[in-house]
């Protein structure tokens, strides 16, 4: 027999991602098994395959040397209705029929604390790694533009947190040159914020450092990425991003600055 007082045990973690691999992985046959997902929109057998590579400038929040680090990364994009590639995200359609879109993802999450690069005494916190979230994504088209939430949570269980975006998202197109502005609130769970944002008894007895204990937050951000076609095989694209940290995570000791950004710069090259 199923003993009811043994569910609470399975953490919302484990269970989104398990949903999220499960959709991953099956969202073909899924799409022809449920009567309704046939409403979907028809594979694009003629998607563009678009890679390259982009340079990214991450200006952190957190108290160091050099509050901005380079990074050279490669970048991939590609959408066919039934999967689809953004830079560092990838997922699946489970419902995509022009209007509706919702999706199972994984993408790089979180952020990068290296305490080599800190000031003062916290240069002997530990270190604190970026991760992968995994999550479910819907998204509805409307004439204004579309509205996107998301969840997702810790699958390499670095910080074992979860994180949520709402977002309104629009498309402004002239000539060769499209421009997707959009802004919205990012929530981050208590774990999360304890992960990077949090200092430890141990760490505080190790470099005098005050302890600090975050709760979950919500994070405004805006952003703004261009795309422009320079001919059938070649384009070029830009990002600005820009994070507000609310003071469970601003108030603690490890970061000096109340916002993030990211400046991204990159070339496509399209198959």
């Amino acid at each position: 027999m199923f003993k009811l007082a043994a569910l609470p045990t399975i953490s919302a973690r484990t269970l989104l991602s398990a949903l999220t691999v499960t959709a991953l992985f099956s969202v073909a046959s899924v799409s022809h098994a449920i009567p309704f997902l046939n409403k979907n929109l028809p594979t694009d057998k003629d998607a563009v395959l678009s890679v390259g590579v982009n340079a990214m400038a991450v200006k952190s929040a957190y108290d160091l040397e050099d509050s901005t680090d380079v990074l050279v990364l490669p970048g991939a994009f590609y959408d066919n209705n039934r999967v689809y590639l953004r830079g560092a995200q990838a997922g699946a359609y489970l419902i995509n029929d022009g209007t509706n879109q919702l999706s199972a993802y994984a993408q790089l999450a979180g952020n990068e604390f290296d305490p080599d690069d800190a000031n003062g005494n916290l240069a002997g916190l530990d270190k604190r790694k970026a991760s992968a979230a995994a999550g479910l994504s819907y998204q509805r088209r409307t004439p204004i533009g579309a509205f996107r939430a998301q969840v997702a949570t810790d699958v390499l269980d670095r910080s074992g947190g979860n994180i949520a975006r709402l977002s309104y998202l629009a498309r402004i197109s002239k000539d060769k040159l499209t421009v997707y502005p959009s802004f919205g609130f990012e929530y981050h769970d208590e774990d999360y914020n304890n992960y990077y944002y949090g200092v430890s008894e141990a760490e505080s007895a190790r470099t005098g450092v005050d302890t600090y204990a975050s709760n979950n937050s919500l994070n405004p951000y805006i952003n703004i990425s261009a795309n422009y076609d320079f001919n059938d095989k070649w384009a070029g694209f830009a990002n600005q991003s820009l994070s507000y940290l609310p003071n469970e995570q601003y108030d603690s000791p490890m970061v000096d600055s109340r916002t993030q950004a990211t400046t991204t710069l990159g070339l496509l090259y399209k198959f």
